[in-house]
């Protein structure tokens, strides 16, 4: 038996996300599907990407339900329930034929929250995917804790062994600085996390999701996904968030700055001839892969003894007080997710909530205490003459000088993105700066002198 519309052929395709086959996932902000022609411009972007499940903001669809394309993708909507009601905000998910096929259902939360489920070849584990569309950083309080109670609910829905894929335009910005998030944040975020962010980040960081765009390096065209009108303003707003299957901290690694003394480099090589004389002591009946793990225990077991692990390092402000409340910090996560029952792992979520907080006042005090110890410094070091200390203090509290990059245009307003050109049109400007006739009325230096006189 097969479904509607589908041919005997489609109904015999497998009906799991292949792990053989890559699925992709995409969000976008499309800002109205509530116009001729537009779903049908967004199935053919879809397509162009090879997405297989595409979140969608802004759709202004009013209601909820289920409807397919002539291009024959499907599109899950949700958004304002009430008749009569105005076309704005919405959510919606696009589905490929494939995805399609491996729905499991979907569930539709108001017009800022969609979620779906879809089943996957490993056994008894499914996907989950949720589209969210907040609200934006001026609007009330209690509007955007709304938003974030509504999607925590849908969030403890989700089993704990199923996959969980969180995006959409959040309207949040998380910023490149990770201090008291830096399991769930990485360090190639843009500008500075707003209050938005910091909302967004307790979400993920409560509920252990990696926020995927600022874990790896990237172009700065390729972090913002908004722009400003003028090009002149980008954010970094909607993001695509995952449990943490793989971990954004750096791994082992050994203390190699150990290994630059000729002293400690003798006392190194000392204990790997003496390792690997032991292991001359193996049979030749020795299989391959006995020899290798083996020579690989010695290896690992020399460095960690001689080199020893590598020391993180950390902000100079952050105080042992903050590192003391983040190592508790980290075990409260721990109990979370050690705990079995659910009334455990809800006291467990608490006293981690509880630990988060006390960590992000504690960080927040810290560089309040060591901007303020630098403002002194500075003012010491005027006072005195300093400039050599006035200087260096001037460029901590500054930090990192940025160029903002802004765009160069002609007389014209047409703006010019090759270099050649932009060097032409400043070439250009400062001829008629400098070149300028001098006004009438206007007195000379030694004119001036006598009048003063």
């Amino acid at each position: 038996m097969t479904q509607g519309g589908e041919s005997r052929k489609e109904a015999t395709k497998p009906r799991n996300l292949s792990t053989r086959k890559t699925t992709r996932l995409g969000t976008w902000n499309v800002r109205t599907m509530y116009e001729a022609g537009k779903a049908l411009h967004v199935a053919r972007e879809m397509e162009g990407y090879q997405l297989d499940i595409l979140g969608l903001c802004e759709t202004r669809w009013t209601t909820a339900g289920e409807c397919q394309l002539a291009s024959v993708e499907t599109v899950l909507y949700s958004g304002h329930l009430e008749e009569n009601s105005r076309h704005t905000e919405g959510v919606g998910i696009l589905l490929s034929t494939h995805a399609k096929r491996v729905l499991i259902g979907w569930k539709a939360e108001g017009p800022r929250q969609i979620s779906a489920e879809f089943r996957s070849q490993k056994k008894d584990i499914n996907l989950h995917v949720i589209q969210g569309y907040a609200t934006t950083n001026d609007k009330d309080q209690d509007v955007k804790e709304t938003f974030y109670k509504m999607l925590k609910n849908t969030i403890d829905q989700v089993r704990r062994k199923d996959i969980l894929i969180l995006m959409g335009d959040f309207n949040a910005k998380v910023g490149s600085d990770n201090v008291g998030f830096e399991e769930i944040i990485g360090k190639h975020g843009l500008v500075v996390r707003n209050e938005n962010g910091e909302l967004f980040a307790e979400i993920c960081a409560t509920n252990g999701l990696v926020i995927g765009g600022t874990v790896f390096p990237h172009k700065q065209i390729h972090k913002s996904t908004w722009a400003s009108p003028d090009q002149q303003t980008e954010n970094q707003i909607d993001h695509m968030c995952q449990q943490e299957i793989q971990g954004i901290n750096e791994g082992f690694r050994y203390n190699v700055e150990f290994l630059r003394e000729p002293s400690s480099r003798e006392e190194f090589n000392v204990a790997v001839k003496n390792r690997f004389q032991v292991l001359e002591t193996l049979g030749e009946d020795s299989s391959v892969e006995e020899t290798w793990e083996a020579i690989k225990k010695g290896w690992t077991t020399v460095c960690q003894e001689v080199q020893g692990k590598r020391k993180r390092e950390h902000k100079p402000w952050i105080s042992v007080t903050t590192l003391r409340k983040i190592e508790e910090r980290k075990k409260k996560k721990d109990q979370v997710n050690r705990s079995k029952t659910r009334a455990g792992k809800a006291k467990a979520q608490e006293e981690y909530t509880k630990a988060m907080k006390e960590v992000k006042v504690s960080v927040r005090k810290d560089k309040r205490n060591y901007v303020d110890d630098l403002a002194r410094g500075a003012e010491e070091a005027a006072g005195a003459g300093n400039m050599r200390g006035l200087y260096e203090t001037t460029k901590k509290l500054a930090g990192r000088y940025k160029n903002a990059g802004v765009p160069v245009k002609d007389k014209d307003g047409k703006l010019l993105t090759n270099p050649d050109e932009q060097k032409e049109r400043w070439k250009e400007h400062f001829k008629e700066l400098l070149s300028r006739p001098r006004p009438e009325n206007s007195l000379t230096f030694h004119q001036q002198r006598l009048i003063w006189g």
